[in-house]
């Protein structure tokens, strides 16, 4: 089960696509966060989910807005992806210790080895303010990102 909405959201430093870490904390105070577990690289559905980020940037990356990508593959993976695919947004590996970052917001499944599709809001208190979780195989729907988002700008 995910870890519940009100709650504060584990901090953590992990590293993206270029090698460069990013700690949640760091935009505490400036920015709220989408952040978004999904189960691995290169499968078709991540595809699409990621492309469907991509495709609505401007709605989860700004001023006010971060969104962060996290799965257990490695760095060098996510940074072959993001090329090949033109992912303009971090892709965090949660490589190693292995899906610890996962395990710590409830979305890791122990059995396949990968996180499910765990979505959070966090606000720029750092509080978790809205979460869903789908299985490997289920789609998510962003609209309910996008809804939640407006929850906090409105």
């Amino acid at each position: 089960m995910p870890i519940d909405v009100g709650v504060p959201a584990p901090d953590f430093l992990l590293k993206d696509q270029n090698n460069q870490e990013v700690r949640l904390s760091d935009f505490r105070g400036r920015k709220a966060v989408l952040l978004v577990f999904y189960p691995l690289a290169f499968s078709r559905r991540c595809h699409g989910e990621l492309t469907e980020i991509q495709e609505h940037l401007p709605e989860y990356s700004g001023d006010h807005i971060q969104v962060l990508t996290v799965s257990v593959d490695s760095v060098y993976s996510h940074k072959v992806w993001a090329e090949q695919e033109g992912f303009d947004f971090p892709l965090l590996a949660d490589f190693w210790p292995h899906g610890s970052v996962a395990t710590a917001y409830g979305v890791f499944d122990p059995e396949r080895g990968y996180a499910n599709r765990g979505t959070f809001l966090i606000d720029t208190e750092g509080i978790i303010r809205w979460a869903e979780m789908n299985g490997p195989g289920e789609a998510r729907d962003q609209t309910s990102w996008r809804t939640a988002l407006a929850t906090l700008t409105s």
